[in-house]
């Protein structure tokens, strides 16, 4: 029963750490309309800038800095935040499949960077040897994974709350009027490319604290963990639950990874010998398919978007609703 109980604390600690990534991407996508390609970028961003900053120093390696946990953690969320603004600016042009292949190669050029530079980031052994917090003070490692997993539960309803809050106030109205048509807000005054920019750098510090917390759930990050699967993982996270809404965005999350879990598994266990050998490809199949039947069955998701609208009052009484994806002004509609 223990094993049990373990194994559903180690399983809800990664699920959780990988619904703040799909909560970001649900910031830039379903909110703002900014297609996100290279989310393992931001996430190992993450990962790695809180073990070289928190880490103890290593011979040949750059570390050595051995700063506390919050703010090892802190500098992860901003070195993501930082190199999201440089993609932002120089890609402030691109839009859609040209902004997903541009992001997109950020990650891979990413990941062939601390695949190949050792003395900076280990290579493709990684970088090892970080303390977590608090675990010397706990010593039994079953407590120590529940403390784990409660810290985990905060931030990610930090920032499930903060993205409520600010999806529903005139800012988060203002991304979805840039989603819909941009062209309109900008003949109301708005700067959009400003306004795409904050939503891009957003969104990528919350894929570095996701990254920061894997790392410090494993102690150990590698180019292994930022592959560009790990990037349409979090795709068909978003895909499943439902772009635009922050709680389909966690439920998608449970879906996927329950079922990237289950089946590794299931081929574990009851595939063949020489099919096992082809695990991680079948896995990688699973998860397109998935996404293709999502969109086939569901193209919202199971939990699609829900834009709550006033009631304009026009010359001739109330104005009918407007449709989902048209943006209410008052009297008008544009």
């Amino acid at each position: 029963m223990i094993g049990l109980i373990s194994y559903l604390v180690f399983f809800l600690s990664g699920a959780m750490i990988l619904a703040i990534a799909v909560l970001g991407l649900n910031l830039q996508w379903g909110n703002t309309g900014i297609f996100n390609g290279g989310v393992a970028a931001f996430f190992g961003a993450g990962a790695y800038a809180l073990i070289i900053l928190g880490g103890p120093d290593r011979p040949g390696e750059l570390g050595g800095f051995s700063l506390s946990y919050p703010l090892a953690i802190l500098g992860g969320i901003i070195v993501s935040g930082v190199l999201a603004l440089v993609v932002g600016i120089v890609t402030a042009r691109l839009r859609h499949d040209y902004l997903a292949i541009a992001t997109f190669g950020v990650a891979i050029a990413l990941e062939s960077l601390v695949r190949n530079a050792e003395y900076l980031f280990g290579g493709a052994k990684g970088v090892r040897g970080f303390q977590r917090p608090l675990e010397a003070a706990i010593a039994d490692p079953f407590t120590y994974s529940l403390m784990f997993l409660g810290l985990v539960i905060v931030c990610l309803l930090g920032v499930y709350i903060g993205l409520e809050r600010l999806v529903r106030s005139p800012f988060g109205r203002l991304l979805r009027a840039i989603r819909e048509d941009e062209t309109a807000a900008r003949a109301l005054g708005k700067s959009p490319a400003n306004v795409r920019l904050q939503s891009f750098v957003l969104g990528a510090m919350i894929m570095g604290l996701a990254g920061g917390l894997y790392a410090t759930f494993y102690a150990f990050v590698s180019p292994q963990d930022i592959r560009p699967i790990l990037t349409f993982q979090i795709w068909a996270m978003l895909i499943v639950g439902g772009a635009g809404n922050n709680k389909g965005a966690i439920i998608g999350t449970l879906i996927v990874w329950g079922g990237w879990v289950a089946s590794g598994w299931a081929l574990a266990k009851f595939a063949p010998a020489d099919w096992q050998l082809y695990t991680g490809t079948i896995q990688y199949i699973l998860i397109g398919l998935v996404i293709v039947l999502t969109l086939l069955a569901r193209p919202r998701g199971l939990f699609p978007e829900e834009l709550t609208v006033s009631t304009a009052t026009g010359p001739d009484g109330p104005v009918k609703p407007p449709e989902r994806g048209t943006v209410s002004t008052g009297g008008q509609q544009s």
